[in-house]
Protein backbone atom coordinates (compact mmCIF):
# COMPACT_ATOMS: atom_id res chain seq x y z
CA UNK A 1 0.00 0.00 0.00
CA UNK A 2 1.42 3.34 -1.06
CA UNK A 3 1.22 6.37 1.18
CA UNK A 4 -0.38 9.49 -0.22
CA UNK A 5 -0.05 13.13 0.70
CA UNK A 6 -2.54 12.87 3.55
CA UNK A 7 -0.67 9.97 5.14
CA UNK A 8 2.68 11.75 4.91
CA UNK A 9 1.15 14.90 6.37
CA UNK A 10 -0.36 12.93 9.28
CA UNK A 11 2.93 11.18 10.00
CA UNK A 12 4.82 14.49 10.07
CA UNK A 13 2.24 16.42 12.12
CA UNK A 14 1.97 13.58 14.64
CA UNK A 15 5.75 13.48 15.07
CA UNK A 16 5.56 17.24 15.64
CA UNK A 17 2.77 16.62 18.17
CA UNK A 18 4.79 14.00 20.04
CA UNK A 19 7.94 16.14 20.17
CA UNK A 20 5.95 19.27 21.12
CA UNK A 21 4.27 17.44 23.99
CA UNK A 22 7.65 16.26 25.31
CA UNK A 23 9.05 19.81 25.08
CA UNK A 24 5.96 21.19 26.81
CA UNK A 25 6.22 18.56 29.57
CA UNK A 26 9.88 19.47 30.14
CA UNK A 27 9.02 23.17 30.22
CA UNK A 28 6.36 22.50 32.87
CA UNK A 29 8.83 20.46 34.92
CA UNK A 30 11.82 22.80 34.73
CA UNK A 31 10.54 26.36 34.17
CA UNK A 32 8.02 28.66 35.79
CA UNK A 33 6.77 29.93 32.44
CA UNK A 34 7.29 29.30 28.76
CA UNK A 35 4.91 26.43 28.15
CA UNK A 36 3.64 25.94 24.64
CA UNK A 37 0.04 24.91 25.41
CA UNK A 38 -1.39 27.09 22.63
CA UNK A 39 0.97 25.54 20.10
CA UNK A 40 -0.02 22.05 21.29
CA UNK A 41 -3.69 22.93 20.89
CA UNK A 42 -3.07 24.09 17.32
CA UNK A 43 -1.02 20.99 16.50
CA UNK A 44 -3.83 18.83 17.90
CA UNK A 45 -6.45 20.64 15.82
CA UNK A 46 -4.48 20.31 12.57
CA UNK A 47 -4.01 16.57 12.90
CA UNK A 48 -1.36 15.92 15.55
CA UNK A 49 -3.61 14.53 18.27
CA UNK A 50 -2.43 10.93 17.82
CA UNK A 51 1.19 11.94 18.43
CA UNK A 52 0.18 13.85 21.54
CA UNK A 53 -1.78 10.85 22.84
CA UNK A 54 1.23 8.57 22.24
CA UNK A 55 3.43 11.02 24.16
CA UNK A 56 0.93 11.12 27.03
CA UNK A 57 0.77 7.32 27.19
CA UNK A 58 4.56 6.97 27.17
CA UNK A 59 5.75 9.94 29.23
CA UNK A 60 2.92 11.41 31.30
CA UNK A 61 0.18 8.94 32.19
CA UNK A 62 -0.65 10.58 35.52
CA UNK A 63 -3.96 12.42 35.17
CA UNK A 64 -4.42 15.38 37.48
CA UNK A 65 -6.66 18.43 37.61
CA UNK A 66 -4.08 20.60 35.85
CA UNK A 67 -3.89 18.46 32.72
CA UNK A 68 -7.46 17.14 32.60
CA UNK A 69 -8.85 19.73 30.17
CA UNK A 70 -6.08 19.19 27.64
CA UNK A 71 -6.49 15.42 27.82
CA UNK A 72 -10.25 15.42 27.26
CA UNK A 73 -9.75 17.94 24.44
CA UNK A 74 -7.07 15.87 22.70
CA UNK A 75 -9.04 12.63 23.11
CA UNK A 76 -12.20 14.13 21.58
CA UNK A 77 -10.28 15.78 18.74
CA UNK A 78 -8.49 12.47 18.05
CA UNK A 79 -11.78 10.58 17.66
CA UNK A 80 -13.23 13.31 15.44
CA UNK A 81 -10.06 13.28 13.29
CA UNK A 82 -10.29 9.51 12.83
CA UNK A 83 -13.87 9.94 11.59
CA UNK A 84 -12.82 12.78 9.27
CA UNK A 85 -9.98 10.67 7.87
CA UNK A 86 -12.40 7.81 7.21
CA UNK A 87 -14.76 10.23 5.45
CA UNK A 88 -11.90 11.65 3.34
CA UNK A 89 -10.87 8.09 2.44
CA UNK A 90 -14.38 7.45 1.07
CA UNK A 91 -16.03 5.45 3.82
CA UNK A 92 -19.17 7.59 3.79
CA UNK A 93 -22.31 6.44 1.99
CA UNK A 94 -23.60 8.36 -1.01
CA UNK A 95 -26.99 9.02 0.60
CA UNK A 96 -26.40 10.85 3.87
CA UNK A 97 -29.07 10.71 6.54
CA UNK A 98 -29.59 12.56 9.80
CA UNK A 99 -32.30 10.23 11.12
CA UNK A 100 -30.66 9.57 14.50
CA UNK A 101 -33.81 8.18 16.14
CA UNK A 102 -34.54 5.67 13.40
CA UNK A 103 -30.88 4.56 13.47
CA UNK A 104 -31.03 4.04 17.24
CA UNK A 105 -34.39 2.29 16.86
CA UNK A 106 -32.79 -0.19 14.44
CA UNK A 107 -29.81 -0.69 16.76
CA UNK A 108 -31.51 -1.41 20.07
CA UNK A 109 -28.31 -2.72 21.70
CA UNK A 110 -26.63 0.65 21.10
CA UNK A 111 -29.71 2.49 22.35
CA UNK A 112 -29.85 0.31 25.47
CA UNK A 113 -26.15 0.89 26.10
CA UNK A 114 -26.51 4.67 25.73
CA UNK A 115 -29.50 4.79 28.08
CA UNK A 116 -27.68 2.64 30.65
CA UNK A 117 -24.36 4.53 30.52
CA UNK A 118 -26.15 7.88 30.79
CA UNK A 119 -28.11 6.64 33.81
CA UNK A 120 -24.90 5.35 35.43
CA UNK A 121 -23.11 8.63 34.68
CA UNK A 122 -25.94 10.70 36.14
CA UNK A 123 -25.92 8.48 39.24
CA UNK A 124 -22.13 8.84 39.59
CA UNK A 125 -22.41 12.63 39.47
CA UNK A 126 -25.24 12.52 42.03
CA UNK A 127 -23.22 10.28 44.36
CA UNK A 128 -20.22 12.59 44.01
CA UNK A 129 -22.38 15.63 44.78
CA UNK A 130 -23.74 13.97 47.94
CA UNK A 131 -20.20 12.97 48.97
CA UNK A 132 -19.04 16.56 48.44
CA UNK A 133 -21.82 17.91 50.65
CA UNK A 134 -21.13 15.34 53.37
CA UNK A 135 -17.35 15.69 53.16
CA UNK A 136 -16.87 12.02 52.29
CA UNK A 137 -14.62 10.27 49.78
CA UNK A 138 -15.29 11.54 46.24
CA UNK A 139 -15.47 9.89 42.83
CA UNK A 140 -12.32 10.61 40.84
CA UNK A 141 -12.52 13.22 38.08
CA UNK A 142 -11.06 10.70 35.64
CA UNK A 143 -13.94 8.32 36.40
CA UNK A 144 -16.59 10.98 35.86
CA UNK A 145 -15.01 12.16 32.61
CA UNK A 146 -14.42 8.55 31.53
CA UNK A 147 -18.10 7.72 31.97
CA UNK A 148 -18.97 10.81 29.96
CA UNK A 149 -16.47 9.87 27.22
CA UNK A 150 -17.79 6.28 27.10
CA UNK A 151 -21.24 7.50 26.06
CA UNK A 152 -22.65 9.10 29.19
CA UNK A 153 -22.14 12.72 28.20
CA UNK A 154 -25.85 13.61 28.14
CA UNK A 155 -26.28 12.17 31.64
CA UNK A 156 -23.20 14.12 32.76
CA UNK A 157 -24.48 17.39 31.31
CA UNK A 158 -27.93 16.94 32.85
CA UNK A 159 -26.42 16.07 36.24
CA UNK A 160 -24.02 19.01 36.12
CA UNK A 161 -26.73 21.59 35.68
CA UNK A 162 -29.63 19.88 37.47
CA UNK A 163 -27.51 19.14 40.54
CA UNK A 164 -25.26 22.22 40.16
CA UNK A 165 -22.20 20.04 40.36
CA UNK A 166 -18.84 20.52 38.59
CA UNK A 167 -20.11 23.63 36.80
CA UNK A 168 -17.04 25.70 37.73
CA UNK A 169 -14.47 23.32 36.26
CA UNK A 170 -13.53 23.89 32.62
CA UNK A 171 -12.74 20.24 32.05
CA UNK A 172 -16.43 19.59 32.74
CA UNK A 173 -18.10 22.75 31.37
CA UNK A 174 -16.10 22.57 28.13
CA UNK A 175 -15.11 18.89 28.15
CA UNK A 176 -18.60 17.39 28.47
CA UNK A 177 -20.14 19.45 25.60
CA UNK A 178 -17.06 18.66 23.47
CA UNK A 179 -17.61 14.99 24.27
CA UNK A 180 -21.24 15.30 23.15
CA UNK A 181 -20.07 16.80 19.84
CA UNK A 182 -17.58 13.94 19.41
CA UNK A 183 -20.28 11.34 20.11
CA UNK A 184 -22.69 12.97 17.65
CA UNK A 185 -19.94 12.85 14.98
CA UNK A 186 -19.33 9.15 15.74
CA UNK A 187 -23.04 8.28 15.55
CA UNK A 188 -23.41 10.33 12.35
CA UNK A 189 -20.55 8.37 10.79
CA UNK A 190 -21.94 5.01 11.94
CA UNK A 191 -25.31 5.94 10.43
CA UNK A 192 -23.77 6.84 7.08
CA UNK A 193 -20.86 4.40 6.84
CA UNK A 194 -20.34 2.43 3.61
Amino acid sequence: MELGGIEYYLIIINIVGLISFIINMLLYNYTAEGQIDTFLTIVSLIGGSAGIIVAILIFDRKAEKGNMMSRIFVACIFVIQIILLLIIKGHLADNITLAFWSFLDRHKVLLTYLVAINFVTFAAFAIDKIAAIEGKSRIRIVTLLGLSFAGGSIGALIAMYLLRHKTRKDYFTVGVPLTIVMQVVVIFFLMNMK
